[in-house]
């Protein structure tokens, strides 16, 4: 089976070896063959998959906001006594910006299936940097609390569960350890990666497909002798461009595996960009697989993509920075911003700001504030289309008198 970093005890004879060598291993379809963590971020759909999550989430805009009794929620500017303002948005230490540590924690989450990070706070309690502790275990304590134990440079330090930020892909039933989607869907990706890696082979040798000699073979060692005379023979002929091979009398060598086209390897590499794209909950084009795309549903896998991928991501780490880092019951808060996926479409982004200014949602200097321009005179105040009236409102109109009223008499 396909396993990660396992490594092998199983000895063969060199008669076994030899023909493992002739099928399974040149093909490079073997049952035993292993998949690192390395291999597995080589397939390019598993690399684009742990990039595009990881670079999206990093990317999006995230402030801490503070609701007053009332219930109105307003942001909250970085000041000297809010240095999580700028730890969260900016810098989440002197030496890591938080782009790059939202970054590194996500590729973590979506390959080891875990990261963890230390919160340093100041004598205020007040968070002020965010320290990366890769490789650190979670135990379980008796009264079912968790503590976290990280070693660097032989050092060993133990931190409560309040201490840092754990996010998880999937926890086990223990509640502790956890689940790596690459190893738990290691055939899956195992698979992958011997199409691409029987693809290079194959390529390698011109493509040349196996092949399997037949004849009357007096001995093991001139069976192996003959295949490795053939084999040299085979790679010099494929060299030099020639389209003839000499056999020996008695001999036949026939092809052992077909053409790509007829082993339907595109279709077998196509098909596992569909696989990964379900561990990680992609639709397939953001893998770049466009085989399916269309003009209509571009836009409803937009919207897939931010309801039930984004969305999940955005909820756990949002759930995970307000406890850890302002407590229960607490008035501020940390959230995303979606809208920050807009970026790059400018006219889609004028649209909605024009229509929200219009219908009395945002003021201008609300919608000037999300491109970081200055605010101007009158732009504070709330507006709304002139032609846009009541339905219970009054004309000017005389209205007619009741019929009670008119005069009837006609002497």
């Amino acid at each position: 089976m396909f396993g990660f970093g396992r490594k092998k005890t199983e000895s063969r004879s060199s008669l076994n070896q030899s023909q493992g060598r002739s099928f399974l291993e040149i093909v490079g379809l073997s049952s035993e063959a292993e998949v690192s963590m390395e291999d597995a971020l080589g397939v390019p759909a598993v690399w684009a998959a742990v990039n595009f999550i990881a670079g999206t989430m990093a990317g999006l805009p995230l402030s801490v906001y503070q609701t007053n009794a009332q219930g109105v929620k307003a942001k909250v500017r970085s000041t000297a006594a809010n240095p999580v303002v700028d730890m969260l948005h900016r810098t989440a230490n002197d030496d890591l910006s938080s782009y790059q540590w939202r970054f590194d924690m996500f590729v973590g989450v979506l390959t080891e299936g875990r990261d963890v990070t230390y919160i340093e706070r100041d004598s205020a309690k007040r968070p002020i940097n965010l320290m990366p502790l890769p490789g650190a275990k979670a135990k379980m304590l008796p009264n079912g609390r968790k503590q976290y134990e990280y070693r660097a440079n032989g050092v060993t330090k133990i931190y409560d569960q309040a201490e840092v930020l754990d996010m998880t892909f999937m926890l086990r039933s223990d509640r502790v350890s956890h689940r790596s989607p690459l190893r738990q869907c290691a055939i899956a990706i195992g698979k992958a990666y011997n199409a691409n890696k029987y693809g290079s082979k194959l390529f390698a040798s011109n493509g040349l497909p196996a092949f399997v000699l037949e004849g009357p073979f007096n001995s093991e060692k001139s069976a192996l002798r003959a295949s490795e005379n053939v084999a040299d023979a085979t790679k010099e002929a494929a060299r030099r461009g020639a389209n003839v091979l000499a056999i020996p009398i008695g001999h036949q060598l026939k092809a052992l595996s077909h053409d790509p086209d007829k082993m339907q390897l595109v279709e077998a590499q196509n098909f596992a960009v569909v696989e990964i794209a379900r561990i990680f909950s992609l639709p397939p084009t953001f893998l770049q697989d466009l085989s399916r795309a269309t003009f209509s549903n571009s836009e409803q896998q937009d919207l897939h993509l931010v309801k039930h991928t984004l969305k999940r991501w955005v909820e756990q780490f949002e759930a995970e920075l307000n406890l850890k880092l302002f407590g229960r019951n607490a008035n501020r808060f940390a959230e995303f911003n979606l809208d920050g996926l807009l970026r790059g479409d400018y006219k889609t982004r004028m649209e909605g700001n024009s229509t929200a200014i219009q219908t009395g949602q945002l003021t201008p200097n609300e919608a000037r504030s999300m491109d970081n321009r200055p605010p101007l005179s009158g732009g504070d105040a709330l507006l709304i289309q002139g032609a846009t009236v009541p339905l219970d409102g009054h004309t000017d109109a005389e209205e007619p008198a009741p019929e009670s009223e008119i005069d009837n008499d006609t002497t």
